[in-house]
C-alpha cells in the first residue's frame, strides 16, 4: 500500500512500454539536436554545451517546482539532459583528449557514486520516491550522468571498438532485450533493472542518432542533423499526446 501511495505521488511517468519508446526517442534525439547545434551549425562542443547547460538547468527547476508530473516538463527536461549529455562526452573525449575508454570510465565512476550517496542519504533509489525537491535533484543529477555516459559508451563501441553504428545498436538492444527478460523471468530488483535499462537506452540513442546523420563513408544514412531532429521531436510529441488521450479515456 505504501509503495502504491509514493507511486501516486511521484512526479515521474509510470514505467510502461511507450515511456521506454520515448526514452530512446528522446535519446536519439539528444544525439542529433546536439550534434547540430555543434558541428552542423558550428558552435563547437563548449558553447554547445553552455547553450544546453542553460536549457538544463532551467527544465529541471520548472520540473522541481511542479507539484506533480507534467509530462511536457518532464520529457523536455529528459531531451536536455541528453542533448548536453552529447555534447559534454564529446567536449570531454575530442576536445580535452581524454578519449571514449577514459570518458566513459570517469562518467561511470561518477554514475555510481551517484547513486551510492543518493541510496545514503534517502534510503533508496526508487523511482516511486521521486515526489520531493531531495530526492530530484538526486534524479537528475544521476540521469545526467548516465546521459552522458552514454554518449562516450555509443561512441566507444561504434567507433573504438569498430563494431559501427548498426553494430553497436545491435548490442546495446540485445542488452535491453536481456534486461527486459530478467524483468518478466527473474526476482532481480526492479529499481536495479530499471536503472541498468536507463542506462543502456541512452548509447543505443547514440549510435542510432550517429548512424542517421554520420556520412555514408562512415556507416551513416547522412540525413541533415536537423531534419532528423525534427522529425525525432515530432514522434516524441505525438507519443506523449497519445498517451495523454489514452489517460484522459480510461479516467
Amino acid at each position: 500500500m505504501k509503495e502504491h501511495s509514493e507511486s501516486a505521488l511521484a512526479k515521474v511517468p509510470a514505467l510502461t512500454l511507450s515511456f521506454w519508446i520515448i526514452k530512446i526517442a528522446a535519446t536519439t534525439l539528444g544525439e542529433t539536436g546536439g550534434d547540430a547545434v555543434s558541428m552542423s551549425m558550428n558552435l563547437g562542443y563548449l558553447v554547445s554545451t553552455g547553450i544546453f547547460a542553460a536549457i538544463f538547468l532551467l527544465a529541471v527547476g520548472a520540473q522541481i517546482r511542479a507539484r506533480r508530473y507534467h509530462p511536457y516538463v518532464y520529457w523536455t527536461t529528459i531531451i536536455a539532459t541528453t542533448t548536453v549529455g552529447t555534447t559534454l562526452a564529446d567536449y570531454a573525449d575530442r576536445s580535452l583528449g581524454i578519449g571514449y575508454a577514459g570518458g566513459s570510465t570517469l562518467l561511470l565512476v561518477l554514475l555510481l557514486a551517484s547513486l551510492a550517496i543518493w541510496y545514503r542519504t534517502m534510503g533508496s533509489i526508487a523511482v516511486a520516491t521521486v515526489n520531493a525537491p531531495r530526492e530530484e535533484m538526486f534524479y537528475w543529477v544521476t540521469i545526467m550522468f548516465s546521459q552522458t555516459l552514454g554518449t562516450a559508451l555509443g561512441d566507444w563501441t561504434a567507433d573504438t571498438a569498430g563494431l559501427g553504428y548498426d553494430g553497436g545498436a545491435l548490442i546495446f538492444g540485445g542488452l535491453l532485450a536481456l534486461v527486459a527478460a530478467a524483468y518478466f523471468w527473474t526476482r532481480i530488483s526492479r529499481t536495479s533493472l530499471f536503472w541498468v535499462a536507463f542506462i543502456l537506452t541512452r548509447p543505443l540513442g547514440a549510435v542510432l542518432g550517429d548512424f542517421l546523420d554520420k556520412p555514408l563513408s562512415d556507416g551513416g544514412l547522412a540525413l541533415s542533423r536537423i531534419t532528423a531532429s525534427a522529425v525525432l521531436l515530432a514522434f516524441i510529441i505525438g507519443c506523449i499526446a497519445f498517451v495523454q488521450r489514452r489517460a484522459r479515456q480510461k479516467s
